[in-house]
């Protein structure tokens, strides 16, 4: 036996089937490759997509970016750089409001500092219609809210204030519903604001609907003593100007400077740490007139009563310091109550006194005989035979009594206001009638006739006096005796005062100056004196016009006052209706002054178109005369001269 193993005997196997052709035989084992399916076996998976590269559409992104980037860099840049002033300027008018302060208004005073017409503290109501806007308050009827809240309060009409707060212009930002409304008023709406404000912090649904009214201090026009010198004081109107008078004439000094104060708001109502800036009102001055009250006061009451009594149109009384030409009262009937001119009568809201133009009638003839005796044409003591009729030009003149042939002083001419005798004097100033006219016409404008008496008073008229060489044939002869030419009442006294002041014409003043915010008292300018006629024609003139009050024969014993001297005369014109232009009715007129050796007051009365009763100067206007010159005399402590009065002859024996 041998050591060696015999050979080991392969066992055959199940056989394996056929390989396909063109398989690949799978080799086992580490690293062998997977074998190839049959291709019947399994289908293959879908091959993968493949995308395109993502940096095209990043840049496309990028720059869509950066150009929505660079837009608003660029407007970025014109806000805050390029327009930044224009939207800053929006952006403050938007959120500041600025308010006017209103300048008191300056007193009036009469000449003892009793006020006449003062201010009071009101308030001009105002809104901002901006803020009355849908977008702004979120509701479409905002303005028809505020009115008929505001309606009531202000008395005013809802439609009217809905206009107000919706205006063509939907850029204005304000308006004024009312003008100098009382504290009283401000103060409802104001608790108005306040009660909705609260409302609204709790109930959502209520808008305030006042948050953009608003209040500007202003004040009010008071006249404390109603219609007492409403002539003279004239009115302010709505919008705080003077409208009349002395609040006209002097209404820049009255009125002073107004103020400003601008501060930020918000939904209506001042943000207190955004700060304000104010500029103050500087307040007007006071004006202190030349009248009394207590004088101004006795002659409205004479002079409206008459008016009344008489049934006449209108009437005006004058008192004058003779010395200085200041105006002691200048009253109006019928007047007006400045306090309240929704009910005034548009013909009676002016100074009639001033405005009036009128044919003065025989209170002219003084000046036709100062031109007489200081041409020394006549004396007073000339003999002068009146006629009943007489005939120059066209025309056949008379008195107004019938008479036989009068005997009559140049002193008893004026003392019956002859018109026959006062045109024989004036026809001796001259060698012919021309010349005559002449002269007269020189002597009536230095009285003052024909021009303005230097008041400035707004208004006023100067009448109307024509050339000489334009009279006619009738106005050579009615002018001497005061028709054919018109004044003011003004003149007229100032005529008057004039002769009672030595010849010496001052014009008449109505201001005794003014009182600035600092107190200083700045008197008014003096006024222009000029000599009209010697102090000798002014005394006889003076003597002249006492024999017109003393003597029996004259026609003013009305206006007698017992222990004075009193010269005076009596006028009595046809009167021109304003209406037609035609003469209808009669101006009556007492003009005078006293104590007559030494005068201090000058009185002018005149009524216009008197109706019941007499029409006769001497009448109706002598004791109105009397009245006054009585308590003018008293008020202002003139005592009597004692002097026996001249007691010149009025008539003659031929």
């Amino acid at each position: 036996m041998s050591d060696r193993q015999p050979p080991r005997r392969r066992v055959p196997g199940p056989a394996k089937p056929p390989r396909p052709r063109g398989t690949v035989r799978r080799q086992s084992g580490p690293g062998a490759r997977p074998a190839r399916r049959p291709s019947g076996a399994r289908p293959m998976p879908p091959r993968p997509l493949r995308l395109g590269s993502p940096r095209p559409r990043l840049r496309l992104v990028g720059l869509a970016l950066t150009l929505v980037l660079l837009v608003f860099v660029v407007r970025l840049l014109q806000v805050q750089a390029v327009e930044a002033s224009s939207y800053a300027a929006r952006a403050e008018q938007n959120r500041y409001v600025v308010h006017t302060l209103a300048a008191e208004r300056g007193e009036i005073t009469d000449r003892d500092g009793v006020a006449l017409a003062v201010s009071e503290s009101a308030y001009d109501i105002t809104a901002d219609p901006t803020m009355f806007d849908a977008k702004q308050l979120k509701i479409q009827d905002g303005p028809e809210r505020a009115a008929a809240l505001l309606a009531p309060i202000l008395g005013q009409d809802q439609a009217a204030i809905v206009k107000k707060l919706r205006p063509e212009n939907s850029n204005s930002r304000y308006t004024r519903l009312a003008a100098r409304q009382t504290p009283q008023v401000w103060k409802q709406i104001k608790d108005l604001k306040t009660a909705l404000t609260k409302k609204g912090e709790t109930d959502r649904t209520t808008v305030n609907v006042l948050a953009g009214v608003f209040a500007d201090p202003s004040s009010q026009r008071v006249y404390p003593n109603r219609d007492l010198a409403a002539g003279i004081l004239g009115w302010v109107n709505a919008d705080g100007q003077g409208g009349g008078g002395v609040e006209q004439q002097l209404n820049k000094q009255l009125s002073g400077k107004d103020g400003k104060l601008r501060y930020a708001q918000s939904g209506g109502r001042e943000v207190p740490t955004a700060g304000s800036t104010e500029t103050p009102a500087v307040p007007g001055s006071d004006v202190e007139l030349t009248i009394d009250r207590d004088i101004q006061w006795a002659a409205q009451n004479a002079i409206s009563e008459q008016v009344k009594k008489s049934k006449a149109d209108r009437g005006y009384v004058i008192v004058q310091d003779t010395r200085t030409g200041q105006i002691l009262a200048m009253a109006n009937s019928p007047g007006f109550d400045p306090n309240d001119l929704s009910k005034a009568d548009g013909e009676a809201m002016g100074n009639a006194a001033l405005q009036d133009a009128y044919e003065p009638g025989s209170t002219a003839k003084v000046m036709s005989m100062a031109a007489v005796l200081e041409r020394n044409a006549a004396t007073p003591l000339t003999h002068v035979v009146v006629p009943n009729r007489l005939h120059r030009g066209d025309r056949l003149f008379q008195d107004d009594v019938d008479h036989g042939t009068w005997y009559l002083t140049l002193n008893g001419v004026l003392a019956k206001s002859s018109n026959i005798g006062t045109i024989l004097a004036t026809g001796e100033l001259g060698r012919s009638q021309s010349e005559a006219n002449k002269v007269l016409y020189s002597y009536l404008r230095k009285f003052g006739i024909g021009g303005y008496t230097g008041l400035g008073f707004p208004g006023e008229t100067p009448g109307i006096l024509a050339q000489p060489q334009k009279w006619s044939t009738s106005q050579q002869y009615t002018i001497p005796f005061g028709q054919g030419f018109s004044i003011n009442a003004m003149q007229a006294a100032s005529v008057y005062s004039t002769i009672a002041n030595g010849g010496v014409r001052v014009e008449p003043t109505l201001v005794r100056g003014t009182k600035g915010a600092d107190g200083r008292f700045t008197p008014a300018p003096k006024p222009r004196q000029a000599r009209v006629v010697s102090e000798k024609t002014a005394k006889s003139l003076a003597q002249m016009l006492e024999s017109v009050v003393d003597d029996e024969q004259g026609t003013g014993i009305k206006a007698r006052i017992p222990g004075y001297r009193v010269a005076g005369k009596t006028g009595t014109a046809n009167r021109v209706d304003p209406a037609t232009g035609r003469y209808r009715g009669y101006t009556s007129s007492f003009a005078g002054f006293a104590p007559a050796d030494n005068p201090r007051i000058t009185v002018y009365c005149a009524i216009q178109n008197a109706t019941s009763g007499s029409y006769f100067g001497g009448q109706i206007c002598g004791p109105i005369y009397k009245q006054v010159m009585e308590f003018a005399l008293k008020t202002l402590q003139v005592p009597p001269t004692g002097a026996k009065p001249a007691n010149l002859p009025v008539d003659y024996k031929p």
